[in-house]
């Protein structure tokens, strides 16, 4: 562990010292507030973080804005037949959805 310390502080001293840690984003602001978290959630939230960043949305999250415009599609709907298709799409959502999220769940444990 501490090899492994004292390569991490070698190597942002020799970051410092090339300019590569300046005009950073964020630079001189103070960190964000976050609740404090167990190593797993650390490891999540860290992922979470990262993938917001780069604008990269986990596919569970894209499957339930989906599930909201359909549901809100079977709502508006004045006829049977649109109605039928839009309950359609809600099930395959949900059963998307919900495999999506096992899956992450599987992953993650």
């Amino acid at each position: 562990m501490r090899s492994f310390r004292s390569l991490v502080e070698r190597q942002i001293a020799k970051a410092r010292a090339s300019g590569a840690l300046t005009g950073l984003k964020g630079e001189g602001a103070p960190l964000p507030q976050r609740p404090v978290e167990t190593d797993d959630q650390a490891a999540v939230g860290a992922g979470m973080r990262i993938m917001a960043e780069a604008g990269v949305v986990p596919e569970e999250f894209a499957f339930k804005k989906q599930l909201e415009a359909a549901r809100q599609a079977y709502t508006q709907s004045a006829d049977d037949t649109a109605r039928k298709a839009a309950m359609q799409t809600i099930a395959d959502l949900e059963l998307r959805f919900e495999i999506a999220r096992e899956a992450r769940r599987k992953f993650m444990s």
